[in-house]
């Protein structure tokens, strides 16, 4: 076993003559930007691509810029000499890879002054809570990689010292990183042997620190022991289907009602998902959205607990070849009032706005009596009532992913462009991309726009199904609502409030609609995409994607 210098602990053995590599033993326990050299010395590590980059041009610099993961350098080096000239960039959703603090229950600016008065220190990290007006402060004497974070149970702010003048010559502080560089080599056997410590340790801290946000949050639903839940499900014996994170089992309480666990699988990605699901819906009720009934947290376990949806997932109906019945018109525009009522309340009457991110058939549920339910809050995000829209990373199912995502900008609007996706294969009975069919109708938006322009959209009306073809006019109708919701221009689609009246007949659908929706953004999916097109039994819940 070797400790390699970026902070792998690497088993090795001999084979052929050879010592080889045969098992990377942090890897599974470690994520790749939580390695002290990743990026090395100044450089931040993005945790959705693991890419590096200097913290700001105007101070640092790459040692070598074709080559980013060797770090970054200070234009003008720190000096003991002149403080006050001296002040920070400061780098929200910004943490380092390890974390033990130097002073608690502190301000922030309590932080700050405290690094900007010890001349050894570099940096001063600040964590604080969900509702928390005092944090945790972290001083730094040499800096190594940082990592960006997602906001979650805590918030993380980076503090970097820097020095305003420009007294000294590029080429000379070049130099002098390089001289500095050689003389910290010899500390990193003493940070390598912190970081295996640190490992150690990492999922104890994260464990408590997710304890104590899960204990703020309002309205918090059951919480189960894990022994609970092996009985309920008789030992996870009857999965009921299996997704991208995790497995879905089904069970029953002590009351005999049915419920479905999901067992969420993974690492770090796991507590996104179970956090943003408990943040989302643990305190919210509505008739169409999948009641969380309770939650599990077990050592590494975590396990969420829902309503069981004896019809299970909408794609289970609506798809020519894999439907188990052919749904009536009339059972057709119940589910899809049914799924513009749970979306508009997410959107418009919860505390906070949620938007899904995620909505698609394998999403919406189906109880015993055809009520449709949005499930599946894994991807989902909380924004402020006052805040228009929101920068993130692109999330979601091809297909079903609005354009404005790729300008990593989004509003609610994205949920109603998935909407007019999902009500047009509910229409259609058929996929958003569907290789059975011909190359030139293989996905749906284009067989859309070219119907329009030959004035043949009737010929898309599902025609595996005598009722649909009867109430065709109706549909036709309805696929102007679709088309409303598909406007490529997010602000000209309506809201799903809007989308409710027009199903309920209380308005009509906005005249002069753009039917061009052939977009060059529009992607096929990849193979790697594939489950999230392929038939799962999901009776209650497939695992977020």
């Amino acid at each position: 076993m070797k400790l390699m210098p970026d902070g792998h602990l690497q088993v090795f053995e001999f084979q052929s003559d050879e010592w080889r590599m045969v098992s990377d033993v942090t890897s599974d326990a470690v994520e790749e930007c939580d390695y002290p050299l990743r990026c090395g010395r100044y450089s931040i590590c993005s945790t959705n691509n693991e890419q590096c980059s200097c913290p700001g041009i105007e101070y640092f610099r790459l040692v070598n810029d074709r080559q980013p993961n060797l770090g970054c350098y200070e234009i003008t080096p720190l000096t003991c000499n002149s403080t006050q000239t001296q002040g920070f960039i400061t780098l929200e959703n910004v943490t380092y890879f390890t974390y033990i603090p130097d002073m608690k229950e502190v301000s922030i600016e309590t932080c700050k002054q405290a690094c900007l008065h010890n001349c050894s220190c570099k940096a001063a990290f600040y964590h604080y809570g969900w509702n928390s007006s005092s944090g945790k402060c972290f001083l730094r004497s040499e800096l190594f990689t940082m990592k960006t974070v997602d906001q979650g149970y805590y918030t993380a702010t980076a503090f970097i010292k820097v020095q305003n003048a420009t007294t000294h010559h590029v080429s000379h502080q070049v130099a002098k990183i390089v001289g500095s560089t050689i003389g910290s080599f010899m500390l990193l056997l003493v940070v390598a042997i912190g970081f295996v410590t640190y490992v150690v340790h990492k999922r104890k801290w994260d464990v408590e620190m997710e304890e104590d946000y899960l204990d703020q949050v309002p309205g918090m639903p059951t919480r189960f022991s894990y022994e609970e839940l092996r009985i309920a499900t008789e030992n996870f014996s009857k999965k009921l289907g299996e997704g991208g994170f995790g497995s879905v089992f089904e069970g029953s309480l002590k009351d005999e009602s049915k419920i479905a666990v999901k067992c969420l699988e993974g690492l770090s990605h796991i507590k996104k998902s179970f956090l943003a699901e408990v943040q989302s819906i643990g305190s919210i009720h509505h008739v169409n959205l999948v009641r969380l009934r309770g939650f599990c947290t077990w050592k590494s376990q975590r396990l969420l607990v829902y309503d069981f949806m004896s019809n299970g997932s909408l794609d289970r109906w609506i798809y020519h070849g894999v439907r188990e019945q052919i749904l009536e018109w009339e059972c057709r525009k119940k589910v899809t009032l049914d799924i513009a009522k749970g979306l508009a309340y997410l959107h418009e009457d919860c505390r906070q706005k949620i938007v899904h991110l995620d909505i698609k058939p394998q999403n919406i549920l189906l109880d015993n009596n055809f009520n449709a339910k949005v499930s599946d809050f894994g991807l989902s995000k909380l924004i402020d009532k006052t805040q228009a829209e929101v920068m993130t990373t692109i999330k979601g199912t091809p297909g079903y992913i609005a354009p404005e995502w790729w300008s990593s900008i989004i509003t609610e609007k994205v949920d109603v462009y998935s909407f007019g996706i999902v009500l047009l294969e509910i229409l259609c009975g058929r996929r958003v991309f569907d290789r059975s069919q011909p190359e030139e109708s293989w996905h749906l938006l284009f067989v859309f726009q070219k119907c329009w322009e030959q004035g043949t959209l009737s010929d898309m009306v599902d025609e595996h199904s005598e009722d649909m073809q009867v109430h065709k006019t109706e549909v036709l109708e309805m696929m102007k609502l679709a088309a409303w919701c598909l406007q490529t221009n997010y602000k000209k689609r309506p809201s799903m409030s809007t989308v409710v009246k027009v199903l309920e007949g209380g308005m009509n659908v906005e005249p002069n609609l753009d039917y061009n929706f052939t977009d060059p953004r529009i992607q096929e999916p990849t193979v790697g995409d594939k489950k999230d097109f392929t038939l799962l039994p999901s009776t209650l819940l497939s695992g977020p994607r």
